[in-house]
């Protein structure tokens, strides 16, 4: 094993944490203790600067943190738990799922209903079935961003240490652009707007919502443009995120009145239409566009879902109208962020008080 102290770059899904949950994720055999004595004795560092394990730590950052052989080994270390082969079934699975292959990148079409990552009673996931998808290079793939488990879409995966580097100061700096397409609920008076709305984890849900939070939350913005409107019912809309907040789209969306079709968690029973449409999640990460580490660009289009694709024609929605919005910069003079201030506060008004019948059903129940 080597001696030399270690250096990682911190990837867009780790954007906020706390330096002590970085290690959690990603160096798990190295006990809190440990990190505690590294950060006293001034040997972890974050951009050259002595850190501290309440930290919080961004994208693109670079951590030093000590040799592995600096850490005191137990006197009954744990076994590291070996991953489960992967059945055909399973890689068959996987790289039916692959619609872009290069020496540096993958890029992947998501089915709705699979996790990117494992957690809490989640087995099935990206991350599990990634050993199928080495091919010919000489290390195992590195999720460099992530999609919610019922979001569909395009997954950029790297296959060399130096492209996932290179991907993270991508989706650091903003240079790397996703677009989304979605149908939501109502039809925003404004078709082309910029939803600037500070997000923070809701309390009390044990970081598994989150809300707009003007005092404490991080900044957020999205912008949306509207494809396509079926009356007053519902529209199809493209959707950009220009930071990477967890439920950012949703959390938006739902914000200024106009959840997303099937989104129940952030939009209630408003969120599901009748006529046939489908109750799953109607949000698709259409197409993503990067910087190649070798050069040029890298830029994918995944097809839809069965339900999103079946849901536009009853409606009488051609994708053709989606692929035709150029992708271009947004536009300066945002819409007015007193009226959308104004609609988030009272959907959050409307969210608390739901919350609040919630604890009051389960306390009359005890």
């Amino acid at each position: 094993m080597s001696d030399a102290v270690r250096q990682f770059t911190v990837g867009i899904d780790d954007d906020g944490i706390r330096l002590d949950r970085w290690f959690k994720r990603h160096l798990p055999e190295t006990s809190f203790t440990i990190v505690a004595k590294w950060a006293r004795t001034g040997q972890l560092r974050v951009d050259g600067a002595r850190a501290t394990p309440g930290d919080r730590i961004a994208a693109g950052q670079v951590l030093r943190v000590p040799p592995a052989e600096a850490a005191p080994v137990a006197a009954s270390p744990r076994p590291q738990r070996e991953r489960t082969p992967l059945t055909d079934d399973q890689i068959a699975f996987a790289r039916e799922m692959v619609i872009h292959k290069d020496a540096q990148a993958l890029v992947l079409n998501k089915p709705p209903g699979l996790a990117t990552q494992g957690g809490t009673k989640t087995t099935e996931h990206v991350d599990a079935l990634l050993d199928a998808l080495q091919f010919e290079a000489d290390s195992r793939p590195k999720l460099v961003h992530r999609l919610d488990k019922d979001t569909s879409g395009a997954l950029l995966v790297a296959r060399t240490s130096r492209a996932a580097a290179f991907f993270a100061k991508a989706f650091s700096g903003r240079t790397a652009r996703k677009v989304y397409w979605a149908l939501v609920v109502g039809v925003p008076s404004i078709d082309d707007g910029m939803v600037d709305l500070p997000i923070a984890k809701q309390p009390g849900t044990g970081g598994e919502k989150m809300h707009v939070d003007e005092e404490n939350g991080q900044p957020s913005r999205s912008r949306y443009r509207v494809i396509e409107r079926a009356g007053n019912r519902c529209c199809w809309v493209e959707l950009q995120p220009f930071t990477g907040r967890t439920h950012q789209l949703r959390v938006h969306m739902a914000a200024i009145g106009h959840p997303i079709v099937g989104d129940g968690k952030y939009g209630g029973p408003a969120a599901f239409l009748t006529g046939g449409i489908s109750r799953k999640m109607h949000l698709h990460a259409r197409r993503i566009r990067v910087d190649h580490p070798d050069g040029g660009s890298l830029d994918e289009v995944a097809a839809l879902p069965t339900h999103f694709a079946e849901s536009l024609a009853s409606l009488g929605f051609e994708e053709a109208q989606g692929d035709a919005m150029p992708l271009e910069e947004p536009k300066k003079g945002p819409p007015p962020k007193s009226v959308l201030k104004q609609r988030a506060k009272a959907h959050a008004k409307t969210m608390r008080k739901e919350h609040r019948g919630e604890r009051r059903r389960r306390g009359n129940r005890d």
